[in-house]
C-alpha cells in the first residue's frame, strides 16, 4: 500500500524558497510570471527562426507569422478557459473577456499555432516544415516560461512525501491560486512548515493528507519540456524524418505530459470535467491527436514504400 504524506519531522529533505511574485526595477514592478512568459516567447521565436533558416524557408515571412501567433496565443490562452467558466456560472461576456480572468497554456499553444499558420499560409510557407521548425521554439518557450511559475510558486500539486516536494513556510506569499496553503507564524510548526489553514495542529494537517509539502508540478513540466527539446534535436539532426513528424511528436509528448502531470493537481481548485481537469482534457486531446498523426504519416509512408509499379496485366 502506498505510504501517505509524512510529518515534516520524518522528512529527510524538501525544497523551500521564498516566492518572488514581483520583480522591482526602480519604479517598475514586473510580474515574474509575465516576464518569463515574454522571455520564453522571444527565446522560442529566435530558435524557431533559426530552424526556419536551416530549412531554407523565408525567415521574414515567418517573423510576421510569429507576430500573429503572439496575438493568437494571448486570445487562445483566455478563450480556452471560457467553457469551464461558463459551466461554473460565469456570464458569457465575462468568460470571453480577452484581458481579464484565467489563462491556459494549452489554449495559448492552440491559438498561437492557428493564428500563425493562417499568416504563414498567406506568405506561401509550407505547412509541415514550418510546424517542424516551430516545435523547437514551442518546447524551449515552455522551459523558459516555466521558470516564472517556479519563481512565483504556481501550479503546486497534491501533498507528498517525496524529498523534492515544495515545503510551504510561514509568511510565504504564493501565487493567488494557492492562497489557501498560506498561513501566518501562529500556525508554524517547529520545523517551520505550514499546515493547511483551518487545521489547529500539525497532527491534524498530516491526518488530512496535507502536511505543507506539495508536488512542484511546474518544475516537473519544465524538466519534461527540456527532455522533449533534447529529443527533438537528437531526432531532427540524426534522422531524416518525414515533414510534420517533429511537430506531431511535440503534440503527442507534451499533450500526454500535461495530462499526466495535471492529475497531481486534481482537487486543488482547477476547473474539472468529471474525473479530469480541463487542462487534462485539452492535454489528452492534443496528445492523442499527435499520436494518431504520427501513426497516419508512418502508415502513408510505408504504403508508398511497399507499393510497386502498376502491373501491366
Amino acid at each position: 500500500m502506498e505510504a501517505g504524506p509524512q510529518p515534516p519531522e520524518l522528512m529527510l529533505a524538501f525544497i523551500a524558497y521564498p516566492p518572488i511574485p514581483m520583480w522591482e526595477i526602480g519604479p517598475l514592478r514586473l510580474s515574474m510570471h509575465g516576464v518569463f512568459a515574454g522571455v520564453g516567447f522571444m527565446a522560442g521565436a529566435v530558435l524557431a527562426t533559426r530552424e526556419i533558416r536551416r530549412r531554407d524557408l523565408d525567415a521574414a515571412a515567418y517573423q510576421s507569422a510569429l507576430l500573429w501567433g503572439l496575438v493568437g496565443a494571448i486570445l487562445g490562452a483566455r478563450l480556452l478557459t471560457a467553457p469551464a467558466m461558463i459551466r461554473d456560472g460565469t456570464p458569457i461576456l465575462d468568460a470571453l473577456n480577452p484581458v481579464a480572468g484565467n489563462s491556459s497554456i494549452m489554449g495559448g499553444f492552440a491559438g498561437g499555432i492557428l493564428a500563425g499558420l493562417i499568416r504563414a499560409r498567406a506568405f506561401g510557407l509550407p505547412l509541415l516544415p514550418t510546424l517542424d521548425a516551430s516545435a523547437y521554439g514551442l518546447a524551449l518557450g515552455t522551459v523558459v516560461g516555466r521558470l516564472g511559475d517556479i519563481a512565483i510558486v504556481e501550479h503546486l500539486g497534491r501533498a507528498t512525501a517525496v524529498p523534492w516536494g515544495y515545503g510551504v513556510r510561514p509568511a510565504y506569499d504564493l501565487a493567488p491560486q494557492h492562497n489557501l496553503l498560506e498561513c501566518g507564524p501562529a500556525r508554524a510548526t517547529a520545523e517551520g512548515l505550514c499546515p493547511v489553514p483551518g487545521l489547529d495542529s500539525l497532527a491534524d494537517a498530516v491526518g488530512a493528507g496535507a502536511p505543507g509539502i506539495y508536488h512542484h508540478v511546474a518544475a516537473y513540466d519544465l524538466i519534461g519540456a527540456a527532455m522533449l527539446l533534447g529529443t527533438l534535436f537528437i531526432l531532427g539532426r540524426r534522422l531524416h524524418l518525414a515533414p510534420g513528424r517533429l511537430f506531431f511528436l511535440w503534440m503527442a509528448w507534451y499533450g500526454i505530459q500535461r495530462f499526466l502531470l495535471d492529475s497531481l493537481r486534481f482537487g486543488n481548485g482547477d476547473a474539472t470535467l468529471g474525473p479530469l481537469t480541463w487542462n487534462q482534457v485539452s492535454g489528452l486531446t492534443a496528445g492523442l491527436a499527435g499520436a494518431v498523426l504520427i501513426w497516419w504519416t508512418a502508415s502513408r509512408r510505408l504504403g508508398r514504400a511497399t507499393s510497386g509499379p502498376a502491373s501491366p496485366l
